[in-house]
């Protein structure tokens, strides 16, 4: 694989001697229009379970501790504490656009607006935050009329095609054009760590019909193994996204979980990595 088209893992100067990991995708970079990451879970002040990344409010952690790394991850990327814009995730493909006004939403304030799997904004100032723990991140990037979004996609959100979802919101709302746009697959789970039942497979074999043996692999006794980052890059590319503008990632958080959050290799006992997109 191309390899501008895989994450990169960076250290970003938080401080004096001090640095946070952080995954970025030179495709994205490339455009030079957008600040983006995904985090890992080092660099951080939670404990515990959430040791020590964890950028939710909501599994349980201190507060405080939550604020703090919102504040570490804002100066690796050199963005304004306050202009985080929290998702508030429950599986669907809903997609909103946000901007100046919805800016510290989750965060500085109560949440306003629920059951948000994805977002979008054409506005600078306007930091978009989705939620990870083996769910995929999807980033989208469009050059020709400034406008990003951000997208959390797990087997119900894949199956549901957000991808598609989020691209039309971006149509609908700046005029974009998915042939325009850049996008990444981020560090998520791997076909092989991700096993399903029958359930979850059938939905697989009618959505995606013609790609079943790209996307599902039948290990027997009512079991499979679903390639999420393959059917998310099915939807993008029958969205219309160019091949050569869609990176994939490498990353499993399930094979790697010292470094990422992973709600399958925990048995959920765990914090929440964070996808990261802002307009530059």
């Amino acid at each position: 694989m191309k390899q501008d088209l895989i994450p990169k893992l960076h250290e970003m100067e938080i401080g004096t001697a001090e640095t946070l990991p952080l995954y970025t995708f030179p495709l994205i970079e490339q455009c030079g229009m957008a600040k983006h990451a995904f985090t890992t879970r080092l660099g951080g002040v939670s404990k515990g379970i959430f040791s020590t990344l964890n950028l939710s409010f909501s599994r349980g952690d201190e507060r405080s501790a939550v604020e703090e790394n919102y504040r570490r991850l804002a100066r690796a990327l050199g963005v304004d504490y306050g202009s985080f814009v929290l998702s508030d995730q429950t599986h669907t493909t809903n997609v909103i656009r946000v901007g100046k006004a919805d800016v510290g939403n989750g965060i500085l304030r109560e949440q306003k607006y629920r059951d948000v799997d994805g977002m979008i904004t054409n506005e600078e100032g306007v930091t978009l935050v989705t939620f990870h723990a083996d769910c995929v991140p999807l980033f989208f990037a469009d050059p020709v009329h400034r406008a990003i979004g951000l997208s959390h996609s797990g087997w119900r959100g894949t199956a549901g095609r957000i991808g598609q979802a989020t691209l039309e919101a971006m149509r609908r709302e700046f005029g974009t054009n998915p042939k325009d746009v850049v996008c990444a697959i981020g560090p998520s789970i791997c076909k092989n760590c991700y096993e399903v039942g029958a359930d979850v497979a059938n939905v697989f074999e009618r959505e995606f019909s013609a790609y079943k043996k790209d996307v599902l692999e039948e290990k027997g006794g009512g079991k499979y193994q679903l390639d999420l980052w393959r059917a998310n890059e099915i939807v993008l590319l029958e969205a219309g996204v160019p091949s050569f503008r869609i990176s994939v990632t490498t990353v499993c958080t399930c094979c790697n979980p010292g470094l990422l959050f992973s709600h399958r290799a925990s048995m959920g006992k765990r914090g929440n990595l964070a996808a990261i997109l802002a307009l530059a």
